[in-house]
C-alpha cells in the first residue's frame, strides 16, 4: 500500500483516481466482516464514500494534502454521515447533528471517510473488548486483543483496511493499541488538536490522536487537525509547526533520556532487549543517551484512576434517558427514568468508573482522593519538566509491559487491566506529546516503543521517531531475521 503523500501526490497529479482508493477500501472492510473470524474493527461504514470521492481536486493541491486518502473515525468522533454510538447501547443509532473539527479539518484535506471503529465502550478500556458490539480482534493474532480503547482504528489500520485512522488517547488509548497492532500512534500535546466534537470521557486529558503506518504517515494526519480552533475552550491559540518537515530529520545532535523508572527489574527481558536495540539504533544514527529520573512515576496509575473516572462521572450524568439515550418505557418518575435507562445502557466498566468516580467527588472524600491526585498530578508534570531542563529532547520507553494479551485474559482482572496503561498515562496527566512505533516483535506479536517530548514539543518527537524509524528499518535490512 502507498504512503500518504503518495496516494494523495498521485490523486493530484491525475495519475490515480480517489474513487478507486475508497473502493479498494471498502471492499477490504467487507471482505474482512465476510470472514469466519472477522476483526470487528469497523462498527458502521460508509457505503456512498464513493462518491463524496469524485470531488474535483483545487487548482492547487498542497491545499488537498490527503487527496482521496480513506481514513477511518474511530466511533466516540462525531462525524455527520454515520452514527455516532461509543460503542454503546445508551447511543445506539445515534447521529450527530454537527461534525467534530478534526474530522472537518481532514475532510477539508482531501480525506475520505469510510467507516467508524470499534473502541471499548465510552473509550473506557485498554483491550476492546468492552464494547457493547463485541471485541476487536488483533491482526496479528485474532486470538488476542488489539489494545484499547482505540484497537478497531489501530487494527483497521494494521490490517490494511485503510492506511490512517483517528482515535482518541485518554491514558494510553492510541499509543497502546499502536503498539499491540504495530502501527504508529500519536497523542498531541493537550490543546494541540481541538476536542469539539470528541465525546468527553475526561476532559482534562482526552486528546484526539492518529495512527499511521509510518511516522509521517500519522504526523500527516496531526498536521492537517492541529491548530486553534474557537469552539473548543482548551484548544491552543499557538501556530502550527512544520511538523512533516521534522519528519525528514535525522537524529544527529538529540539527547535521549531513559528513565530509570520505566525500567523495573520484572520488566519482560524480551521488551527490555528490544528498547535497547532501539537505544543503540539511536545511538549508532547520532543521538546521545542520558539516564534521567521521574520520581513520582510510581503514583501515576493511582492518581489516573482517581481523575479520570472523576471525570467520567460528571461528564456521563447527561446519558439519562432524557438529555441522552432511549427513554425506557414503563418509568413511573424522573428517578425511575435515569435508573433504567443507565444500568440498560452502560456496561460493566462504565458503570465501574462511574461508581469510582462519583465515590472520589462526593462530600467528605472529595479532597482525600481527587484533590490530592491533583496534586500528585502536578508533581508527575515537574517531573518531566525537570528532565526536559536538564538537556534532554526525548525520553524513551516502553509503551506497554506486554505484549497483546488473549481476549478474555484480563476482562475479569480490572486491576491488571488498568496496569496496562502504566507507561502511558503520564503523557496524559502532564499534557505531554508521545507517540508509539514499532521497535519488533516477540514471538510474531508487535513490540512498540514510546517517545515523549516536552510540550508543543511534536517536531523534536517526530523528528526522534522518523530517525528511529530509519535507524530500525536498516538495521533489519543490515540483520534479517534480528
Amino acid at each position: 500500500m502507498p504512503s500518504l503523500r503518495e496516494m494523495a501526490d498521485a490523486v493530484t497529479s491525475g495519475a490515480a483516481d480517489p474513487e478507486a482508493f475508497v473502493q479498494e477500501a471498502l471492499r477490504a472492510i467487507h471482505g474482512d466482516r465476510e470472514r469466519d473470524v472477522p476483526l470487528n474493527a469497523f462498527l458502521s461504514v460508509d457505503d456512498e464514500a464513493p462518491v463524496r470521492a469524485r470531488d474535483p481536486v483545487p487548482a492547487r493541491p498542497a491545499e488537498r494534502p490527503l487527496a482521496g486518502v480513506p481514513v477511518a473515525i474511530k466511533d466516540n468522533i462525531a462525524t455527520l454521515e454515520l452514527p455516532t454510538t461509543c460503542a454503546s447501547k445508551i447511543l445506539e443509532g445515534y447521529r450527530s447533528p454537527f461534525e467534530a473539527t478534526a474530522v472537518r479539518r481532514l475532510k477539508a484535506a482531501g480525506a475520505i471517510v469510510v467507516g467508524k471503529t470499534n473502541l471499548d465502550e465510552f473509550a473506557m478500556g485498554s483491550s476492546t473488548e468492552n464494547s457493547a458490539y463485541g471485541p476487536t480482534r488483533n491482526p496479528r493474532d485474532p486470538s488476542r486483543v488489539p489494545g484499547g480503547s482505540s484497537g478497531g482504528s489501530a487494527a483497521a489500520v494494521a490490517a490494511g483496511l485503510v492506511p490512517a485512522a483517528l482515535g482518541s488517547d485518554t491514558g494510553g488509548s492510541v499509543r497502546q493499541p499502536a503498539s499491540f497492532c504495530g502501527v504508529v500512534g500519536i497523542k498531541p500535546t493537550y490543546g494541540m488538536v481541538s476536542r469539539y466534537g470528541l465525546v468527553a470521557f475526561a476532559s482534562s486529558l482526552d486528546q484526539i490522536g492518529s495512527f499511521g503506518r509510518t511516522v509521517h504517515d500519522a504526523a500527516v494526519l496531526l498536521q492537517v487537525m492541529a491548530g486553534h480552533d474557537p469552539l473548543d475552550s482548551t484548544s491552543a491559540a499557538r501556530q502550527v509547526p512544520d511538523l512533516l518537515s521534522a519528519a525528514d530529520g535525522s537524529a544527529r545532535g538529540l539527547v535521549v533520556g531513559v528513565p530509570d523508572e520505566y525500567f523495573p527489574e520484572n520488566l519482560d527481558p524480551a521488551i527490555r532487549a528490544l528498547c535497547d536495540r532501539a537505544l543503540a539504533a539511536l545511538r549508532d544514527a547520532g543521538a546521545e543517551m542520558r539516564r534521567v529520573s521521574l520520581p513520582h512515576t510510581q503514583y501515576a496509575i493511582p492518581t489516573y484512576y482517581i481523575i479520570a473516572p472523576a471525570e467520567a462521572s460528571s461528564n456521563l450524568a447527561r446519558y439519562d434517558g432524557v438529555r441522552y439515550g432511549p427513554r425506557p418505557s414503563g418509568a413511573r418518575s424522573t428517578r425511575e427514568t435515569y435508573e433504567l435507562a443507565r444500568s440498560r445502557g452502560f456496561g460493566d466498566e462504565v458503570t465501574r468508573r462511574i461508581m469510582l468516580g462519583t465515590y472520589a467527588l462526593s462530600a467528605g472524600y472529595y479532597e482525600a482522593y481527587y484533590g490530592h491526585a491533583q496534586k500528585v498530578r502536578a508533581l508527575i508534570a515537574r517531573d518531566f519538566l525537570v528532565a526536559f531542563d536538564s538537556g534532554v529532547d526525548v525520553i524513551l520507553t516502553p509503551t506497554s509491559p506486554t505484549v497483546a494479551f488473549r481476549i478474555g485474559e484480563k476482562i475479569h482482572d480490572p486491576l491488571q487491566m488498568y496496569l496496562s496503561d502504566i507507561f502511558t498515562v503520564t503523557a496524559n496527566l502532564a499534557g505531554l506529546p508521545a507517540m508509539s512505533l514499532p521497535i519488533g516483535s516477540i514471538d510474531g506479536l508487535p513490540v512498540g516503543g514510546q517517545l515523549l517530548a516536552r510540550r508543543w514539543g511534536e517536531p523534536t518527537m517526530i523528528r526522534a521517531g522518523a530517525a528511529l524509524e530509519a535507524a530500525l528499518s536498516l538495521g533489519a535490512a543490515a540483520h534479517p531475521g534480528g
